[in-house]
């Protein structure tokens, strides 16, 4: 069972930045209802997209430099990386469906 990566600033530039696949990033944290509710579509889309692309989850608490760089001022936001750029975003609970069907697109 493939479970979300945890993504923190040590590893943002390697899982993220230099991913050969599309990478999905889910900027939660842990006082967040909606976050609570998104988690677990995350790590259902972990276990669906195998090894087409990366899925994680950055606590926007812990690493703040990395959530300010990316401009995230409302959670949970979802960001797509394509060649470690922001491809696609998503901002509140996002459905599975949704999340994959930009994944497989940035991976084309």
């Amino acid at each position: 069972m493939k479970q979300a990566k945890e993504f923190t600033s040590k590893n943002w530039e390697k899982e993220v930045l230099h991913s050969t696949k599309p990478v999905l990033v889910d900027f939660w944290a842990p006082w967040c209802g909606p976050c609570r509710m998104q988690g677990p579509l995350v790590e259902q889309l972990a276990e669906e997209i195998g090894d087409a692309a990366v899925v994680g989850k950055l606590n926007s608490n812990e690493n703040g430099d990395i959530a300010a760089h990316y401009n995230i001022r409302s959670i949970p936001t979802l960001l797509v990386f394509k060649d470690g750029q922001p491809y696609k975003g998503f901002l509140g609970v996002t459905p599975v469906a949704q999340m994959k069907k930009v994944l497989l697109e940035a991976g084309r």
